[in-house]
């Protein structure tokens, strides 16, 4: 067994009390921060210890580096879990966390700030072997000449995005060549005012691309294996709705074949942990994008068609332990859809928080859900309005599409607005149940 005794969780929702349950299910004690206005959080009752590390902002709380630090020295906790969101990729956390003698659960620090930085983490793939969105190889710099035969060459639309850029922001597309450097310089203010860093680069703009995703977990003897993929095509403004795995349309020797150029890209940087390399798709085609150095919000599919638990991975992995399978002893069986359910406006999409009048989760033979509202539970306005994730899993993508459509039919949420409604049209979808969708279909269903 992993020889940690006590972790503490450095996140809050229905992340924090996945990992609390994986680490009961290991015999680890845990230990819960919150905000003030967390305290009625359902994992911050069930933990061993909890300590309050600040106010209701999370950059008080859990944004706040000293904080969950004196939390672990006071608690005695051995290492840390950073869930997804708020300092799960912050390599500067991950080296205090190193520094001040815990574990980071997670990868190191330099891997973190290499993968972090979308033109080093390019450049990093590129020596690895992985396929690239054709591009400026590199940052633009002042020189408008050369930036202008870069696009020439790469050939219109093009893509400027912010190096520091994520989940969707830092993005501008151009159409034209007398666009593109007014584009250059708004990306590149925008990117100083938002990230902190002037740094953009170019890519070519795809145009119905989908959005694929390898799963990826290494260990700290080399060992590294892939899990398959996912497609997260369902997005809104670069958000994922809706993700699935197996991908529609992936052919076995297409996923053997992406997986095997990731988890060689793993063992050539040294990375350590559960990880994902995000891609587009066109035409056959895989176009390395970013990796994510963290546990995805959308890691239950991959869980449901492998049986394998992602988050008791990452702390044997950061234990120390080998990994127990390789890559022959994966096996994909059926097909996952995962649901997010959000506090918000179905139509707007605007925040909804509020207390939950109401709440039953649906069942049966292929659903789970994994969330941390109850009844009486006061969703806040300060955080992520995702407030569960609703999972079905059939033997068959159109199994698993009827199992989701009773589920979502048969969920109770009543006190607020939600996007269920939203979702209960997209399972009825043409396209969507035939697998005919790109990054761009959501958005052009809504417009309709």
């Amino acid at each position: 067994m992993p020889r940690f005794k006590k972790v503490l969780i450095a996140n809050r929702g229905e992340i924090a009390l996945r990992i609390l349950r994986a680490c009961q299910s290991m015999n680890i004690l845990t230990v819960a921060v919150h905000s003030t206005i967390d305290r009625n959080l359902k994992h911050v009752g069930m933990t061993d210890e909890s300590v309050c590390i600040g106010p209701a902002s999370a950059a008080d709380s859990y944004m706040n580096i000293p904080a969950i630090i004196a939390a672990m020295e006071l608690t005695d906790a051995e290492a840390v879990h950073p869930g997804y969101g708020f300092l799960a990729e912050n390599a500067d956390f991950a080296e205090r966390i190193e520094e001040s003698g815990f574990v980071f659960i997670g990868p190191r620090a330099e891997t973190i700030r290499l993968m972090g930085d979308k033109v080093s983490a390019i450049h990093a793939m590129r020596q690895a072997g992985v396929p690239c969105v054709p591009g400026s190889d590199g940052p633009l710099d002042d020189d408008a000449e050369r930036t202008l035969r870069l696009a020439d060459g790469i050939g219109y639309p093009v893509l400027i995005k912010a190096a520091a850029g994520g989940g969707g922001r830092g993005m501008r597309a151009v159409e034209r060549r007398e666009d593109l450097i007014q584009a250059v310089n708004l990306t590149r203010q925008e990117a100083e005012s938002g990230f902190g860093d002037d740094t953009v680069y170019m890519e070519k703009y795809l145009a119905n691309p989908r959005h694929i995703e390898v799963q990826v977990l290494a260990d700290q003897h080399g060992n590294a294996v892939h899990l398959g993929e996912r497609d997260c095509s369902m997005q809104r403004r670069h958000q994922k709705v809706i993700e699935e795995a197996p991908a529609p349309g992936i052919t076995a020797e297409q996923r053997a074949h992406i997986g095997e150029i990731c988890t060689q890209a793993c063992q050539r940087i040294g990375y350590v942990g559960a990880g994902t390399f995000e891609f587009l798709f066109e035409d056959g085609e895989f176009y390395f994008i970013e990796m994510n150095t963290r546990i995805q919000v959308e890691h239950p599919v991959t869980e449901c068609i492998t049986g394998i638990d992602l988050v008791r991975a990452q702390i044997e992995i950061a234990s120390g332990e080998p990994l127990p399978f390789s890559q022959s002893d994966i096996q994909f069986n059926g097909h996952a859809i995962e649901c997010r359910i959000n506090a918000e406006d179905p139509e707007r999409f605007l925040p909804q928080p509020g207390t939950i009048t109401a709440f039953h989760a649906p069942g049966g033979p292929g659903i789970r859900v994994d969330s941390h509202i109850y009844d009486g539970y006061t969703v806040p306005p300060n955080y992520d309005s995702m407030i569960a994730k609703l999972i079905a899993h059939g033997p068959s993508r159109k199994s698993a599409m009827s199992r989701m459509r009773v589920a979502l039919d048969e969920l109770v949420l009543k006190g607020i607005v939600t996007n269920v409604p939203l979702h209960q049209r997209l399972v009825r979808d043409a396209g969507f149940k035939e697998g005919q969708t790109n990054i761009h279909y959501l958005e052009k269903t809504l417009a309709k």
